[in-house]
């Protein structure tokens, strides 16, 4: 069987440095949360719609409690004391706010102790929805067993929902076990969640709770005809990424693009701002059942794949564990990895090998997502086909577990349909063809494959030992991760970040730590 003979003390010294690293920002950030959190807090109270003027209510919210200068309490026990107070829902409160018929600073205050039971009240609704979905894809995920492995992932990505429904059952009906449905260019530089079912999306679809709801219903639809489960994927990242993991939990998508780094890295956004928010949209995640995928396959874009693969190796291992410690388990810690080394370097194939098989034995349990070759593609669909043949054999040889599927029109995000048709049809092939190859073959002791893994593994121990010492945020200011510097004060969306005051309460994470086994 292929195997790599690593050092068990080095892998294990790695996992030591990165669950470090992760505790000491987590400790650093444990004071502070973000105007998304509480806004994450309102649609799990069941605030869901817009104000006439088309601004999301959980908006209105936030922001009526940042004009009387309570932000630092959170939004939770101020939302919970005037349902009581006012005998109304969250959400006929939110609206009585955004038409300024009601005030949290007029209201009478019910005093600490009913304000928190009525908050626990509220929060408690909200989670035990999430619950009912995750029993629900359980349930279909039993009726209905998807059994090839690698999974094979697609994406769609019209701008038009309905668009986007059309096209997902066919990818679904040519083989595909996963959609990715993408969103629209910049969302995830928007401060607020768009609303209702959307059809003019640029490079993509919004991500709302409504166009969720619609690709769900019309999967489900499809897994039943089927006779297997389709997954369904959207993006969590940006700067309503806890908002996007609640709408997502409430509406059974079943992963999600949520990253630790790739925000600040490759959207700009301030490092506080996004590593306060995975923490909390990881925990809603844990608790939905959700897989996440991590981004580091975005690193191999920016800088060379074969003198940078160890940055990748390091920064899943960091995402692992800022993973675990937001209560995700093995088996929905879905890290990223991409085939991207120049396919003229001699034994390119071999070291894409040692890569692609490191990644798999260092995480044995997590659901590796492989992304296809993209780089080095240019208008020649030969060459390009050639390609992705590689990687789907790659692919299938390391065990991957996630498999996104490379297209003959690579950066068209809607291809032409027969290009996406023989792209399925290829890596379905190699799934069949190749599928107990692994079992068949051994490494040559001390070969190409061997010694390229070592010595991934080995500089990345020594990048994590260095970024251990100097602290994460000093190292994102010098650009050790894809080659590109962000300052810790820098970025879009740290306006949103705040230190909770003595009084803050927050029920949904409080419930969540509690159920999730987080200190």
């Amino acid at each position: 069987m292929l195997r790599l003979d690593l050092d068990a003390s080095k892998v294990r010294e790695c996992h030591e440095l990165a669950e470090s690293i992760a505790r000491k920002v987590n400790e650093e950030l444990s004071g502070r949360s973000t105007v998304t959190i509480e806004r994450t807090v309102a649609r799990l109270f069941g605030v869901e719609g817009v104000a006439p003027s088309g601004v999301p209510l959980a908006n209105v919210l936030v922001d009526h409690l940042i004009s009387l200068g309570r932000l630092e309490d959170g939004l939770a026990i101020h939302l919970a004391n005037a349902c009581a107070a006012l005998g109304l829902s969250p959400e006929e409160v939110a609206e009585k706010v955004a038409t300024k018929e009601v005030d949290f600073g007029s209201l009478p205050w019910l005093g600490v102790e009913e304000s928190r039971a009525k908050a626990r009240e509220l929060a408690g609704a909200g989670l035990a929805k999430i619950r009912e979905r995750r029993k629900e894809r359980e349930e279909l995920l039993e009726a209905y067993p998807v059994h090839g492995k690698p999974w094979l992932y697609v994406i769609v990505a019209t701008g038009d929902i309905c668009e986007d429904i059309i096209q997902a059952r066919m990818a679904a009906a040519q083989g595909a076990d996963v959609i990715a449905v993408i969103r629209s260019t910049g969302q995830s530089l928007l401060d607020y969640v768009p609303h209702g079912a959307t059809r003019e999306g640029y490079g993509g679809t919004y991500a709302t709770q409504e166009n969720f709801r619609l690709m769900r219903a019309a999967l489900d639809e499809e897994s039943k005809r089927l006779g297997r489960y389709v997954r369904l994927v959207n993006y969590c990242s940006g700067l309503c990424m806890p908002e996007i993991a609640a709408m997502g939990a409430l509406e059974r998508v079943d992963l999600m693009l949520n990253d630790a780094m790739y925000g600040i890295l490759f959207r700009d956004i301030n490092a506080e701002r996004t590593l306060v928010d995975q923490r909390f949209s990881r925990m809603v995640n844990a608790y939905a059942g959700i897989i996440i995928n991590t981004g580091e396959d975005n690193y191999l874009t920016t800088v060379d794949a074969v003198s940078a693969g160890h940055s990748v190796v390091a920064s899943q291992f960091i995402n692992y564990h800022f993973a675990h410690l937001s209560g995700l388990k093995d088996e929905q810690i879905g890290l990223g990895h991409a085939f991207q080394i120049d396919p003229n370097i001699e034994d390119s194939f071999l070291l894409e090998m040692a890569g692609a098989l490191l990644v798999r034995e260092l995480f044995p349990s997590c659901p590796v997502k492989f992304m296809p070759p993209t780089v080095h593609k240019t208008g020649d669909i030969f060459s390009a086909h050639a390609l992705d043949a590689s990687f789907n054999l790659v692919s299938v040889m390391t065990g991957q577990s996630i498999h996104l599927v490379g297209m003959l029109t690579e950066a068209v995000h809607t291809p032409l349909l027969m290009d996406r048709y023989l792209s399925i049809r290829a890596a379905a092939y190699a799934r069949t063809a190749a599928k107990r190859l692994r079992c068949e073959l051994s490494l040559e002791k001390g070969g190409i494959i061997e010694r390229r893994a070592q010595e991934i593994l080995d500089r990345a121990l020594s990048l994590l030992r260095d970024v251990e010492g100097k602290g994460l945020f000093r190292a994102l200011e010098e650009g050790v991760f894809a080659g590109i510097s962000r300052k810790r004060d820098g970025g879009k969306g740290l306006e949103g970040v705040f230190t909770k005051g003595p009084n803050y309460y927050n029920p949904v994470e409080e419930a969540l730590k509690e159920q999730l086994g987080i200190e």
